[in-house]
């Protein structure tokens, strides 16, 4: 089976990263008609002239672009700018949408960039309805966003799939060990979805514990108040990420009371699990799609400051349960989030389409 992997998608970003990984393993030939648009730029959806007209470039290279076999064409993330063209280059070959998000759902309910009612939410909207009802079908990451999906763009169901979506096997290994000093460990972009105020109130009701908060993004004015014991990385490279699971003594999830909160499982759970830290996160239906409290990690109800202080607390003073909470968290990752199993899974729904 050969695929074409098409679009504006982000190279880098772990979930286009991922699907390609996974295919390739399973044995997939996977193309690419790639344009460059969102690589190396913090904000990526800025209005503004700028930004419509490398859009406007973008997918017309694409569309002049040379033109090869493929049995199945897929749209990477963000791609829902890329559809229409896709929709044409398809034709009759099955056509998947990998959006990851909904635009609306980011940028009016998540980010709040625009009010909700206002010009831009109704573009926003208008944007992702055109891009999700282009796809024969649509791979969501959970099923959660499956369902919001469905009812947001009157999809059918038979028109959606879930596969989750894992972490790079081959970075991010199991290593973790109890640390001589336990710190509490938080990886990525600065935003609503993720409870950074939440993070950073349960830091302050356990004072005698170091947090480390790495990452930077809508929210950074946040840590300029932080409590003395958090320390703020900005940036570390991509590839030192595992060491930094394997060294803390817990990582964190998200903690977000948004509705799109509750509908994601985030890649720093699926890195940590990968890993094999132990993870604290919080307890979503998202979340219990993989996750089970107790069981493969500590799951606390969002929001809540003095519940992520107690499990916080909990694991600095229970090292057993801590190692037990890392070895089921990596079983579980490797019986469903692995790059094997997430290969197998995209090669069968992509064959299914193809055969249909």
């Amino acid at each position: 089976m050969r695929v074409l992997y098409f679009g504006t998608y982000e190279r880098d970003y772990p979930r286009n990263a991922l699907v390609i990984a996974s295919l390739r393993s399973a044995g997939v030939e996977v193309v690419e008609r790639h344009a460059d648009v969102w690589e190396r730029r913090r904000h990526k959806w800025s209005p503004g002239l700028g930004s419509i007209l490398r859009v406007a470039g973008a997918e017309t290279s694409l569309l002049l672009g040379r033109k090869g076999a493929f049995d199945a064409m897929i749209v990477g993330y963000p791609g829902h700018f890329d559809m229409p063209a896709a929709r044409r280059i398809a034709r009759r070959r099955p056509l998947v949408f990998n959006p990851l998000v909904s635009l609306e759902d980011t940028l009016v309910g998540d980010r709040a960039r625009y009010r909700p009612g206002t010009p831009g939410a109704s573009v926003l909207r208008q944007i992702d309805r055109i891009a999700f009802r282009r796809a024969d079908l649509v791979v969501a990451d959970t099923v959660q966003h499956a369902r919001f999906f469905a009812s947001r763009y009157e999809l059918p169901a038979e028109r959606l799939e879930v596969c989750l979506l894992g972490a790079d096997d081959a970075l991010f290994r199991p290593g973790w060990q109890p640390p001589g000093s336990f710190h509490v460990l938080f990886v990525g972009k600065l935003i609503p979805l993720h409870g950074l105020e939440t993070i950073l109130a349960a830091a302050a009701l356990a004072p005698e514990l170091a947090f480390r908060v790495v990452g930077s993004g809508q929210l950074d004015a946040m840590l300029d108040e932080r409590p003395p014991n958090v320390e703020w990385v900005p940036w570390i490279e991509y590839e030192d990420l595992p060491a930094a699971y394997q060294s803390a003594g817990c990582a964190l999830g998200i903690f977000g009371t948004s509705d799109k909160a509750r509908r994601v499982i985030p890649n720093k759970a699926y890195q940590a699990l990968a890993c094999g830290a132990p993870l604290i996160t919080g307890d979503t239906p998202a979340a219990r799609e993989l996750l089970a409290d107790g069981r493969d990690a500590l799951l606390v109800p969002t929001g809540d400051p003095a519940a992520l202080a107690a499990a916080v607390r909990r694991l600095a003073a229970e090292p057993a349960l801590a190692r037990q909470l890392a070895d089921a968290g990596r079983r579980t990752y490797e019986q469903a989030a692995s790059e094997a199993v997430l290969g197998r899974r995209w090669r069968g729904l992509l064959e299914q389409l193809v055969e249909a």
